[in-house]
Parts: C-alpha cells; structure tokens; sequence
C-alpha cells in the first residue's frame, strides 16, 4: 500500500478562473432544514454530461440509470456526536468541537470564547477534565481531555450540524448514512443519506455492486473561497484510505466494463487519490494517508465515470469539484434549473445524478 504525496496542483496547467464564476444565487428557503422520509423518496436530478435534457425524477429511480457491472462506491466514515459543552474554573459555559484526533487523548477542536488560552483547565458536563494545549488558526485549539474521550461523546456528545441548519435534529441518526462504520468525520458524506437498505438490496439484485473507502469529512469543506483566484486558496486536507479488498473490487470492474459510480464528493476525492497511485493498467491502487487533492476544472479523472452528489455551496471547492466534472456552465445552468423547480438543496437536500 503505497503513500505517494498528494498536493493540490499535481495536474496540467489550469485554465484562467476566477472564485466569481462558481456563484450563483439561492433564495434562503431553498436551504433544506429537514430531512426526508423515507431517505429515498428526496429528488434526483439527473444531469447527462454528453448533453441532452435534464431528467427529473426521485432518488428511488438511481436504478433506472445504473447497469449490472457499475459499481457504486461509497464513504463509510462514521460522524463523530463531537460537540461538547465545558465550565471555566469561573462557572462560565464553553462549547468545544471536536475536529480530529491527533495523539492519544489530544483533539484538535474548535473552542469558543476568546480567553480559551493554554493552560486553562476546563470541565465537562458531567464529564472529565480538559486542558488548552495549544493555540491554532483562529479558534481552533490542541486540547488533551484527562482521560479517553470517546465513550463520553457517545453519552452526552450532539451531532455537528453544518452552520445553515437551523432546526434540531430529532433523531442523530438522520446524519448518519446507513452503512456508515468508522467513527472520525466531523460532518457526514451527504450524498449517501439518501441511500436505504431496501434501496441497496434493489440495487444488488440488479447487479450493481459496492465497494467501500473511507475519507473523514472535516469542517473545512464548507468553508468558502474567500481568495478572488481559486488557484490561490489552501484546500483542507482530510485523512481517506481505499483498502487493497476495495482497490481490487474497483480494478475488477472496471476491467469487466463497470462504471465506476462515486457517491459524494468525499468518494470522488478519495478515488482520485487511489487513482494517482496506481500501477499501470489498474485505475487505483490501494491508499491510505492524507490528501490535500484539489479537483478544479482542468482536472483529468483517472476513476470517477459517474457521481452521485448534493447541491453544494457558492463558491466553494466542492461546486468548483463537479464542475470540473460536467463543467462550470453545465453545472451552473443546472442549479438554476433545479432552484427554478425548488429543489431542495446542500446536506438534507435533494441529490444530482451525473452521468
């Protein structure tokens, strides 16, 4: 399993773009709030890159453009229930987010409150002891809790809504996917909410097989780009791994003819990862490290033929990411469409399917 570095510019020379041209306008109420039940029943726009006219249709109908040998491959990360709230010594209430794990017992963490300085000893709610270790970019601090954190944030820990939802979420497991298995992402792979057992027992029976990866979401995939060139923005870098059993799944089917059908950006990113440390005549390699991969249009994919996505934010990498597969007018013209027959959009919205 080989490691090869991963940067953010290690393909041909990019065409001029400027972060305006991934901008679109979306009324608020657009934002979903809730999600669906069941998960399947959420809107599939269906997008041909080869040209012709948008399909409308439900999530459930994602069999009617798959094929016996197409391979769906999907991010089986877990999220992490990972905020918290502490006491100051004073009494005085602070929310702590857990980001990642980076040493045992120690967490990178989004802390708020301005004098959260190293040295200061915080307490849980009804929970242990933890220390500021460290001061990072903005609010992100290194904190080290008195002992293992993690039965806790299952007890007591909420899930980490992304910043436009603004109604609780009844039930924390609407932010899961249902094959999610491997605690460590700080916001879930949202294409693959719309999946259902019932749906990935249809998709089975009719020939279409699953491969799993693994990338840990962070919270910087919904930051913007603040930078007028894209070219100029520090994309994050999350931690994902293809395993030698999902590398050979992949190789086999495309081999065979298969489509390979990324769910998610976070799938698409991982893919293309595997893929640049592959051998000659395979499309991955198995992979696991950190990859700082930034797909801008321009991008040449290696193991991506079709996706499976949400509607993402203005001016952010993940728009910019599809974009470069089906291309910024195509896409661009689509979001317009889909805001025009109110679909609903970004992490319980509606899902596209590109083909």
């Amino acid at each position: 399993m080989r490691q090869p570095p991963i940067s953010a510019f290690n393909y041909p020379l990019l065409p001029p773009m400027q972060t305006s041209d991934y901008d679109y306008l979306l009324p608020p109420e657009r934002i979903a709030q809730t999600p669906l039940e069941p998960r399947h029943a959420s809107r599939l726009l269906v997008l041909p890159r080869a040209g012709g006219a948008l399909e409308h249709r439900t999530f459930w109908d994602v069999c009617d453009y798959l094929r016996p040998g197409d391979l769906l491959v999907v991010n089986q990360t877990r999220v992490i229930p990972a905020r918290i709230f502490a006491r100051k010594p004073t009494g005085g209430r602070i929310e702590l987010l857990l980001l990642r794990r980076t040493a045992e017992n120690t967490w990178e963490a989004l802390v708020g409150g301005k004098r959260a300085a190293p040295g200061l000893t915080l307490t849980l709610e009804d929970g242990p002891q933890v220390e500021i270790v460290e001061n990072l970019a903005g609010s992100r601090r290194l904190v080290r809790f008195a002992e293992a954190i993690e039965p806790y944030l299952e007890r007591a820990g909420q899930m980490p809504l992304p910043p436009y939802i603004h109604t609780p979420l009844s039930d924390p497991q609407r932010y899961q996917t249902v094959y999610a298995r491997q605690p460590g992402s700080a916001a879930a792979p949202t294409a693959g909410l719309h999946f259902t057992p019932q749906l990935l027992q249809r998709l089975q029976a009719q020939g279409v097989q699953r491969a799993e990866v693994t990338l840990h979401v962070g919270l910087d995939t919904f930051a913007p780009v603040n930078e007028d060139n894209p070219l100029e923005h520090a994309i994050h870098t999350e931690w994902c791994e293809v395993s030698p059993q999902a590398a050979a799944q992949i190789n086999t089917a495309r081999r065979a003819g298969g489509r390979i059908v990324a769910v998610g950006t976070t799938s698409v990113r991982t893919l293309e990862t595997a893929a640049r440390a592959a051998m000659p005549g395979e499309t991955v390699d198995a992979f696991s490290g950190a990859t700082s991969l930034y797909i801008l249009p321009g991008f040449e994919f290696k193991a991506v033929d079709a996706l499976i996505t949400n509607f993402h934010l203005p001016r952010s990498t993940l728009l910019m990411l599809v974009s470069a597969f089906a291309g910024r007018e195509t896409i661009l013209a689509a979001y317009a469409e889909a805001v025009r027959r109110a679909y609903r959009f970004y992490s319980f919205g509606d899902a596209m399917l590109i083909l």
